[in-house]
């Protein structure tokens, strides 16, 4: 069975690491490489299963793309350059790889047929289907599109005006994506900015984006240029470990060469607010996105309340998040986050159940939870991690203060994000 035993281990946590690379930036990278004239290439790029998907599903389509290590070369064949697959393209558990992708397939004029995991097959494709049809794509699917296995042909696209119903940097990615096949420009209403990797990076390929307040327009028909990338450290991974320091009284840690874009750092600003020790310093900038090195310093916290415009700046962290807010004095609310039950499980949910297993009092709401900080010890046993990357790491978290054993069942979902996760975490109680 996969299944990891975690011993309690009373050392602080000391030490520099290097976190891997982003995962929305090395998906984004293969696909506007892939789509781009010339040679693009990639370095620090994330060698996590979600991402190599992503590479597999275009070399698939006729890109050349070969890949060293975290080095990754692509020739990109334009805009107009992919192939009908010869067979469906596995998604396998990868929802960034599916909802961007067909955003470009909708512009081709090929069939495709997309599935995935039992986990991809259960998430939505309707927030994005729905506007794709809107631009005059052909989309189907059970639940009438909704549900992967999906069929899709692309057609000559339509330009359209469409405001996001759901703050998902997915979607808006997909309609920006497939707004460079369409005749005309393509108009974006985002009420709460979402992460912009999309619109960073479609510039540094040559693609004229304009964004006005919450309006963002896109030309279709622009020709991307193959460039080469670097990287940043991925925050979402590097916030376990802030956490993990946070918690762990008189532990000091250093995350070198972390991404800074300020559309995903509410993890920086809620550990603040709560009274974490840290240092952040911005070193250097990786094309248009800020990099920079993050220290953080265990001890007391107080509650919080997350709500609003701060919930898509961490939708990612919010379960390590409710691991904190479980030792913090005092409440926490998490609201506006019901996006949580759409990820790779209901992750509300499985937050919910994980922690009242440890010991935690904690209630799921509608669109997020709340959290009664203690000082209890949290209780060891066997946990899921609901084969679910974010809640697998939050639980491995859970062991640096937990003083009984914790098992943990299908730890390997983890390497969809973070294959050296333990590695690191060992590296911790080592440097001191």
């Amino acid at each position: 069975m996969d299944q990891m035993e975690i011993q309690p281990r009373p050392h602080t946590l000391n030490g520099t690491i290097h976190v891997p690379g982003d995962k929305s930036i090395s998906h984004r990278a293969i696909m506007l490489g892939s789509l781009a004239e010339g040679r693009t290439t990639v370095k620090r790029f994330l060698t996590g299963e979600d991402c190599l998907t992503t590479i597999q599903v275009f070399q698939s389509m006729g890109i050349h793309i070969e890949q060293n290590g975290d080095e990754v070369k692509i020739e990109g064949k334009g805009l107009h350059g992919l192939s009908e697959s010869v067979t469906p393209l596995n998604l396998g558990n990868s929802g960034t790889t599916t909802r961007l992708l067909l955003g470009i397939l909708a512009g081709t004029s090929n069939h495709y047929t997309l599935f995935g995991d039992q986990s991809l097959s259960k998430r939505p494709m309707n927030r994005v289907v729905d506007p794709l049809r809107e631009m005059g794509a052909f989309i189907d699917g059970r639940e009438h599109g909704n549900l992967l296995p999906l069929s899709i042909r692309g057609q000559s696209l339509k330009p359209i005006h469409y405001r996001l119903p759901v703050n998902s940097a997915q979607v808006k990615s997909a309609i920006l994506l497939a707004g460079l096949f369409a005749d005309g420009t393509t108009t974006i209403m985002e009420p709460v900015k979402t992460r912009d990797h999309t619109e960073r990076m479609l510039q540094a390929f040559d693609v004229n984006v304009k964004r006005e307040e919450d309006l963002i327009h896109i030309s279709g028909g622009q020709t991307l240029t193959g460039v080469d990338i670097e990287v940043p450290g991925d925050i979402s991974s590097a916030a376990f470990f802030m956490c993990a320091a946070a918690l762990k009284e008189n532990s000091e840690i250093t995350l070198k060469d972390v991404g800074l874009n300020p559309t995903r750092t509410g993890i920086i600003d809620v550990l603040k607010d709560m009274g974490v020790s840290m240092t952040v310093n911005t070193t250097r900038h990786i094309g248009d996105e800020p990099v920079g090195d993050i220290t953080v310093k265990g001890g007391a916290m107080n509650g919080t309340t997350l709500s609003g415009d701060l919930i898509p700046r961490l939708i990612d962290e919010l379960p390590i998040i409710a691991l904190v807010a479980s030792r913090a004095e005092g409440k926490t609310i998490i609201k506006d986050a019901e996006e949580l039950r759409y990820k790779e499980t209901d992750r509300i949910q499985a937050v919910v159940d994980t922690l009242k297993q440890m010991g935690v009092e904690v209630e799921a709401t509608r669109d997020g939870m709340i959290i009664e900080g203690s000082t209890n010890p949290l209780k060891g046993g066997t946990y899921s991690s609901y084969h679910d990357h974010r809640i697998g790491m939050m639980v491995a978290v859970a062991s640096v203060i937990c003083e009984e054993k914790i098992m943990l069942d299908h730890p390997s979902c983890i390497s969809i994000s973070y294959p050296s996760f333990f590695d690191h975490l060992d590296a911790l109680y080592t440097q001191r």
